[in-house]
């Protein structure tokens, strides 16, 4: 039971990690965007309200509550729809900012609107990440193959592979997408690792308590959150200190070059949201 409780949290944290390192999801882009800008507070509180929404979703995809998401899909369109109009309103928003680093620190100029904006960074982080769908399948998916690759190697995940096998299976049969991101990632060597991973679990599945599941659930959606506060939390450190010895026009540059990714995404969660209202088919 201890050995799996640790495997579960060391490859928790981990994989928060290394999966919010990239910057090309809305949350990255908006954290990235405002600490350029100076505006570290901002950026943090993004970040640990996004935090809150991704322990959601993966809490969601590792216990298996596909019930939850028969429920959620008919919704799924119409949270296109919303995060559409939000990245497109946050994007023109950057886009309009002009960078002054030479007074971003002077307090005179923190007036009572800038405090509100960066009291309400907690709420547009997790706004932001509970209207992004993909996310659930995202986690799922990618879930799926860490849990498998660890447990490949004879580390006790406490049954956790198990149970987000079954809960791929269950929502793969819904989500066509869902199904040809598994066969994606799923080949010979995937079996193995499968087969492997059921034998090593039922050994020791006996052993574990009544709601072990749920907790391990819980942790392992902890330590993703976790992990990627710590990532965004040093990428706003560094971004912030360092950003004056970088030229203003670059940066500049940069936060436009951003914002108009997130308008992108913003017109594509829109286009997604076309396609499953009136049923568009490319």
């Amino acid at each position: 039971m201890t050995e799996s409780l640790i495997t579960i949290s060391v490859v928790g944290l981990f994989a928060g990690l290394i999966f919010s390192m990239p910057i090309a999801g809305p949350i990255s882009i908006l954290i990235t965007t405002n600490a350029l800008k100076g505006r570290s507070r901002y950026s943090n509180r993004v970040n640990i309200g996004a935090s809150f929404a991704t322990f959601t979703y993966v809490f969601v995809a590792v216990y298996g509550l596909t019930k939850l998401y028969t429920f959620y899909k008919p919704a799924i369109p119409y949270l296109f729809s919303l995060s559409s109009l939000f990245l497109l309103f946050i994007g023109y928003k950057i886009f309009r900012t002009k960078i002054d680093i030479e007074h971003i620190e002077d307090k005179n100029l923190l007036s009572e609107i800038i405090k509100k904006k960066e009291k309400g960074g907690f709420y547009t982080g997790f706004i932001l990440n509970f209207l992004n769908p993909t996310l659930i399948i995202g986690w799922l998916t990618s879930t799926f193959l860490v849990i498998s690759f660890v447990s490949s190697f004879g580390f006790n995940t406490g049954g956790l592979d198990i149970f987000i096998g079954q809960s791929v299976k269950e929502i793969s049969s819904m989500e066509s997408s869902v199904a040809e991101n598994i066969k994606a990632i799923s080949s010979n060597n995937t079996e193995i690792i499968k087969i492997q991973a059921n034998k090593n679990t039922h050994e020791k599945q006996a052993d574990l308590p009544k709601h072990f599941h749920l907790l391990i659930s819980l942790l392992y959606a902890f330590f993703i959150s976790a992990g990627s506060i710590i990532w965004f939390y040093s990428l706003v450190f560094l971004l912030t200190r360092f950003r004056k010895i970088i030229n203003v026009k670059i940066i500049s540059v940069f936060v436009k070059s951003l914002s108009v990714i997130l308008c992108l995404f913003g017109l594509y969660f829109g286009f997604l949201a076309a396609q499953l209202l009136f049923d568009i088919k490319i």
